[in-house]
């Protein structure tokens, strides 16, 4: 086993409720918590046991909500307590990692950090384990590098990042500039990608030098900058730390680390890319964890619930169940059903997407009490 990378912090932002995968995840439960892929760990777990050949257990954070606290800390009994930083409330990605770049340069001004979250699902650790050196060497040029996942399908349920000229780094396999980040594509824009061949699935992984972050913040996000480096002051200081975070923390802007720093890195020609030839998926919806477990046999039927009861025939999809319901499902195609004690989801693969609006409309109904 290779060492860790010298002077390497990785950082698991571990924020979200993961919506389109209501009723099973939820703010008291988010899907980072959850055992998705059998491997009996959560996607947490996994994600940590991923990290640690890079960096080093004594050199892993996390960023997450003082509500979870406990929980995260659960999960990974070996983290130590300076290397959680707590949120008072959801901010974005921008304020989270930004949070503990800030942190981290202020204890090492030389640190390099890689972001990566909680609850995405990674298949080929040696394949990605070489991605993130090479991003390393990358940053260590100056860079702001992103790992970008080399396309399976023409998906339109994630970003792409358009590459640029190709980027020569001793040390690095390869790289390129990143010309610009697209939006989540229709599907035949999705399908001119794949065959352009010039584009990757943006999978929100950055990796940098944490001076160099904080530089692209000041620039692009000077209010938002000032507030993390107050904080990051006050944060090793176990009697300001608190009073810093309910005094600062809820009036950062909102705003995700693509928009911050990446977007506009990638303009002034400072962001770049390695390509990451390893599965991944965000697991956003049930249409995508359904495919995940089924490994895309359309015809099967995945089903999550250590006591699940089912009874089938003819039938494909999706099932999770946390109850001791018998649940019976007959000639139905690609069918999402989602049983917990106190809701029930039913729906199709093919509407997935539309779970979220169904909290949203939870939210407006004030029906806070099954979120």
């Amino acid at each position: 086993m290779s060492a860790p990378i010298k002077d390497f912090y990785a950082v698991i932002p571990a924020g979200g409720i993961g919506s389109r995968l209501w009723p099973l995840s939820r703010a008291d439960a988010p899907k980072f918590l959850h055992d998705l892929t059998g491997s009996g760990h959560s996607l947490l777990r996994d994600t940590w046991d991923r990290l640690v050949p890079l960096a080093g257990a004594d050199r892993i954070a996390v960023v997450t909500g003082r509500a979870h606290r406990a929980a995260v800390e659960a999960e990974l009994p070996g983290i130590p307590d300076l290397n959680v930083f707590l949120e008072s409330e959801p901010r974005e990605s921008a304020a989270a990692i930004g949070l503990a770049a800030a942190i981290l340069h202020r204890r090492n001004p030389d640190v390099i950090i890689g972001s990566f979250s909680a609850d995405h699902v990674i298949r080929g650790t040696r394949v990605f384990e070489f991605a993130v050196r090479d991003a390393v060497e990358v940053a260590r040029e100056g860079y702001i590098c992103t790992i970008g996942i080399t396309p399976t399908e023409p998906a339109i349920g994630f970003g792409y990042i358009k590459m640029g000229p190709e980027l020569v780094v001793e040390g690095a396999r390869e790289a390129a500039l990143v010309e610009s980040f697209v939006e989540k594509p229709d599907l035949e824009t999705a399908k001119s990608y794949i065959a352009d061949r010039g584009y990757l699935w943006n999978a929100g992984m950055f990796i940098a030098k944490a001076s160099v972050l904080l530089e692209e913040l000041a620039v692009n996000e000077p209010e938002l900058h000032a507030g993390l480096l107050e904080l990051a002051e006050a944060w090793d200081d176990r009697d300001r730390r608190g009073p810093a975070v309910d005094r600062i923390w809820p009036r950062l802007k909102k705003i995700a680390i693509d928009y911050a720093v990446a977007e506009p890195a990638a303009r002034r020609g400072r962001l770049a890319v390695v390509p990451g030839h390893f599965d991944w998926d965000d697991v956003g919806d049930f249409a995508s964890l359904t495919k995940l477990i089924t490994n895309g046999r359309k015809n099967d039927l995945a089903v999550l619930g250590p006591n699940a009861r089912v009874l089938t025939d003819g039938a494909s999809g999706i099932l999770v169940s946390q109850t001791s319901r018998v649940i019976s499902l007959v000639g139905v195609q690609d069918i999402v059903v989602v049983d917990t004690p106190d809701a029930l989801l039913v729906t199709t693969v093919q509407h997935a997407q539309r779970v979220k609006g169904v909290v949203e409309s939870l939210k407006l109904t004030g029906r806070g009490d099954v979120l």
